[in-house]
């Protein structure tokens, strides 16, 4: 198999250095090229024709949201992660919905970045549990909307949805709730159609701060 091309955007040039050298190490992964910020990063993703693209959101001149956005509609096919530390809950929100699939820390293990790449590159998305109750934090901001009313998930999509916050994949899903793997992808679809979004990490950010997912 063809290894998963990388990106790596961040205007730190020792947390390039870092994911480099980590992933040079893992089987299957290969970067590509580096960014130091949205608009390098534009660039090089026409150039390169990155998988996986790792995002950093607090960049001079175009920040990542603004990279997230414009990836989205010229290259919706590429996956954007993440990158993120503690005391930007709020900022990392807003990049999920702008349409990336997941989100790591800075301080992630060796092994929780490879395993995000590799579910980026395969459309799915490894949100921990924790990532819930954060974002349930925010869902007292102002800024959460409150959901439109012919838009209410039905109690499966919720379970549903539920369990995918919990970072289980659509086969794990299926197999608890004892349904197919092909329900599961029809009720994430039509979550995405009620939140208006098309990932899973947007739909969780969405859901909870919309207060859709329970305590």
């Amino acid at each position: 198999m063809n290894p998963i091309r990388v990106l790596i955007t961040d205007d730190h040039l020792i947390v390039r250095e870092g994911l480099r050298l980590i992933l040079e190490t893992a089987d299957g992964v290969e970067v590509v090229g580096e960014a130091a910020d949205g608009e390098e990063c534009l660039q090089l993703a026409d150039a390169l024709q990155p998988d996986v693209i790792l995002m950093d959101l607090r960049m001079p001149g175009m920040d990542g949201i603004t990279a997230i956005e414009q990836l989205r509609r010229s290259h919706p096919a590429v996956a954007v992660v993440i990158l993120t530390t503690y005391n930007e809950d709020d900022l990392m929100i807003r990049g999920l919905q702008a349409g990336a699939r997941g989100y790591l820390l800075k301080d992630t293990s060796r092994e929780q970045l490879i395993d995000s790449i590799q579910a980026a590159a395969k459309g799915e998305t490894l949100l921990k549990p924790e990532f819930l109750a954060r974002v349930l934090a925010l869902r007292a901001s102002p800024a959460a909307a409150a959901p439109p009313r012919d838009t209410a998930l039905t109690e499966r999509e919720r379970e549903v949805l539920q369990a995918a916050a919990k970072g289980e994949r659509n086969k794990e899903i299926a197999y608890r709730l004892g349904i197919s793997e092909r329900t599961i992808k029809a009720h994430l679809a039509s979550i995405y159609q009620k939140l208006g979004v098309d990932s899973r990490a947007a739909a969780v950010a969405v859901a909870a701060r919309r207060g859709l997912l329970g305590a």
